[in-house]
């Protein structure tokens, strides 16, 4: 078994390896970043071209999420049996070319299965770089300082990803932003091949297809159950939440049982491990659901090009990745929980703003909100990814980066999908459509505020505004109540790291 751990486990870089491998790192994680963030700013684009209805532009946001959130662990645990450097480069091709495939969808189905894909080749990424990055830092400094850098790129993408893609959508169709993928892919093949050393676990898990089938069936259940409570039979989303929470425990009680589980769930009985997940998970439902609403606010209520709503977010966006590096600097005086709780309760005074500004219509207000947003998510998410990966062996680091990971992408679908979901329910009950429409225009003008939009532009003046300042007020009023939902989560957050994490954070 000796042996065996010295083949699998990376032998220890030089110093200025170290850092070019973690240069090589960025570039997936800005893959990721980059298409996140492009496509929330291109929903109103995708919506004139395609005309989804209200759900399906939900799950073209949400299923990339949804399905990386369902094979991360997965995907980390093949990558501990074949090698971290393996997966992440086979995962970098695939979502190059299927990143090319989703540019060319004609309808909402297809961009739909696209996003599947996507979230297949992405689920070999994420996991795959936080893993590496715990085998090559092996100093806690040193890599406490490489999470913060690899967040701060993160975050770099989203800032990016507005400002490229809004150009692309001023002079070319919305399939463009999808591009942005390819250009990544030549640098992270070569310096992949040439820096990142190899690295496996000596003894994995094994790869349990029964496994598979129950996390997704854990996740897309209890999505889709969300997702429907405000529309059809009562009783749907019921099935697919109970369906959800039996198969979750069916899973666990599968991993107990197991001598090598594709996922150790006794992980969770770390305190430390389990509060850094909440706070990821939380962190991220705040951020995603705030871009998903202002994209939107900006360029279908204020007016403004996907550029100029692109640099309108720039601040927050840089400053997610400037405190995302402070943070670092932070914890050394102030200790990491305590910096923690601060980033939650600023993430929470974010969207207390947002309520403010929603009753004065100022979008001033908004911008500050968001630029306060980014300097608690910077100094909260570094912070407890780092927490997270500390907390278990090296061997064992992409089982543990693929959780944190997956608390990172439920966080992103669940951003989507419950705000989501309220706001266009909000949206759709309080929305007083004009009398002449026929009930066609109307229950597009229902579905989607980019709907109603699309309506106003086969109407004559009058009724056209009429139908666009009472979207523009259900829009906002639902945005009002999704505020003040997401401003008490980040105060739950906080509370979890006060009363488990920092009590027994060394």
């Amino acid at each position: 078994m000796e042996n065996l751990t010295v083949q699998t486990q990376p032998r220890p870089l030089s110093t200025r390896r170290r850092w070019a491998a973690l240069a090589v790192l960025l570039f997936p994680v800005l893959l990721v970043s980059v298409d996140n963030t492009v496509l929330s700013f291109a929903v109103p684009a995708i919506s004139a071209a395609l005309q989804p209805t209200g759900n399906q532009l939900l799950w073209i946001i949400d299923i990339y999420p949804l399905v990386l959130a369902g094979l991360l662990v997965p995907m980390g645990s093949l990558g501990d049996r074949i090698g971290r450097r393996k997966l992440l480069l086979t995962g970098a091709v695939g979502f190059a070319l299927v990143s090319g495939v989703a540019a060319f969808a004609t309808d909402a189905s297809q961009l739909i299965a696209a996003r599947v894909l996507l979230g297949f080749f992405g689920a070999m990424l994420m996991p795959a770089t936080l893993s590496l990055l715990r085998n090559i830092f092996e100093d806690p400094t040193e890599r406490r300082t490489a999470i913060a850098i690899w967040a701060a790129a993160f975050s770099g993408g989203a800032v990016l990803g507005p400002i490229i893609g809004g150009i692309l959508l001023e002079h070319f169709w919305w399939g463009s932003v999808f591009f942005l993928a390819v250009p990544m892919l030549l640098p992270l093949l070569i310096g992949g091949l040439i820096l990142l050393p190899e690295s496996k676990d000596p003894n994995p898990g094994k790869v349990d297809p029964i496994s598979i089938l129950l996390v997704i069936m854990t996740l897309l259940p209890f999505v889709y159950g969300i997702k429907s409570i405000s529309s059809g039979p009562w009783f749907i989303p019921v099935i697919a939440l109970v369906l959800s929470v039996v198969c979750g425990v069916v899973f666990v009680r599968r991993q107990l049982g197991q001598p090598t589980p594709m996922l150790d769930v006794r992980l969770f009985t770390n305190r430390i491990f389990s509060g850094a997940l909440v706070i990821n998970l939380i962190g991220v439902f705040s951020l995603v659901g705030f871009i998903y609403f202002v994209s939107q606010h900006l360029q279908l209520i204020s007016g403004l090009t996907p550029f100029e709503a692109g640099v309108w977010m720039t601040p927050g966006l840089v400053l997610t990745m400037v405190f995302g590096l402070l943070a670092v600097r932070f914890a050394k005086r102030f200790g990491a929980s305590n910096v923690m709780i601060a980033g939650l309760v600023l993430s929470a005074l974010a969207y207390g703003i947002v309520v403010f500004a929603g009753s004065t219509g100022n979008d001033n207000w908004l911008l500050v909100a968001f630029c306060i947003l980014g300097l608690g998510v910077g100094m909260s998410e570094t912070l407890s990814n780092d927490l997270v990966i500390s907390e278990v062996p090296a061997a064992k680091a992409g089982a543990a980066s693929a959780i944190s990971e997956t608390a990172y992408e439920i966080g992103s679908v669940l951003g989507t999908a419950v705000l989501g979901t309220i706001l266009n329910g909000i949206y759709a009950v309080t929305l007083q459509v004009p009398s002449s429409l026929s009930p066609a225009q109307a229950e597009a003008a229902t579905q989607t505020l980019s709907g109603a939009h699309t309506v106003a532009g086969e109407l004559d003046g009058t009724t056209s505004v009429t139908l666009l300042e009472a979207a523009a007020h259900s829009f906002d009023q639902g945005v009002l109540v999704t505020a003040s939902l997401a401003a008490l989560l980040a105060l739950v957050a906080a509370i979890v790291v006060f009363r488990v994490v920092k009590p027994v954070a060394r």
